[in-house]
């Protein structure tokens, strides 16, 4: 028999939440969305999803909430100032699929638990594609019991995996994007150093794909390298911000990361030049420029 459907609701619906709310609907859910720019919901609408002008009346009587907002500090206005906590029924389960820090996650998963309601922080890695594609890498902090209830969600959407308690998907997540964010400066300043030197990055980058040093970075952000195309799937702002979320973790509990804080200042520093709207692979921009390379 198919899954029993349930009634969903989406809490932001931009280049990820639109896809992935696109997918529940597809599964046959009831999905409820809204977006605080309305104009990026509608599509929505064509998809079978009831469109809402507020949060608040989003989850109004939802089995299941699932955000997908940029901060955590916005994650906190719409729970705890827009309305959602005191609206979402007893029973509930918010899923908070933003990158935040882990301490934010722990405190609005105690404040909801205060008020009846499960949360299970589930950050994604996956891009655009894999939100279009359902083929996300959901990774999830939480009680397990909370997420085997939100198993229906997480199978429309990618593959999950449980990590440990209220905090641990976003600690799960920092790890991702600190690896994602250092290996891609290692392979700009390797391309680079290669063609300043003479030899042609693209047979390079061919060369070394078949070693210790292939990698997915190497595969599809060397390529957007060597084709100089930096059209934005994951932002230079988003990956700053986590580089920042993961120092700021860091810090929380005494563990120094120096590789991290140089790329989150290489990060910056592009910001600073006027590269923020580019893809986070477009620090090779900022490399190039440090080394007169047009």
């Amino acid at each position: 028999m198919p899954p029993t459907p349930l009634k969903i609701a989406v809490l932001g619906t931009g280049k990820m939440g639109l896809p992935m709310a696109r997918c529940l609907c597809q599964a046959g859910h009831e999905v409820h969305a809204w977006n605080r720019t309305r104009a990026r919901a509608e599509p929505l609408a064509g998809a079978g999803a009831r469109l809402h002008d507020s949060a608040a009346r989003a989850v109004a009587d939802a089995d299941i909430a699932v955000s997908l907002l940029e901060n955590g500090q916005v994650v906190e206005d719409v729970l705890f100032s827009q309305g959602v906590a005191t609206a979402m029924r007893e029973g509930s389960l918010f899923i908070d699929m933003a990158s935040i820090q882990p301490a934010e996650a722990r405190d609005h998963a105690a404040r909801l638990g205060d008020r009846g309601i499960a949360h299970l922080d589930a950050p994604v890695s996956g891009g655009t594609v894999g939100a279009e594609a359902g083929t996300l890498a959901i990774m999830v902090g939480g009680k397990a019991a909370d997420f085997e209830r939100a198993a229906p969600v997480f199978a429309c959407l990618g593959r999950a995996t449980h990590v440990g308690p209220h905090g641990a998907g976003q600690l799960a997540k920092l790890a991702n994007q600190m690896i994602v964010g250092i290996t891609i400066g290692a392979v700009a300043e390797a391309l680079l150093l290669a063609a300043k030197g003479g030899a042609d990055m693209a047979k390079v980058r061919e060369a070394i794909g078949g070693g210790f040093a292939a990698s997915r970075i190497l595969e599809l952000h060397g390529q957007r390298m060597l084709a100089r195309d930096f059209a934005p799937g994951g932002r230079m702002t988003v990956q700053l911000k986590d580089m920042r979320n993961a120092l700021a973790t860091a810090a929380d509990i005494g563990f120094d990361a120096p590789i991290t804080g140089l790329f989150e200042q290489l990060y910056a520093d592009s910001i600073a030049h006027g590269l923020g709207e580019l893809d986070h692979s477009g620090l090779f921009v900022e490399l190039a420029s440090r080394n007169a390379m047009a």
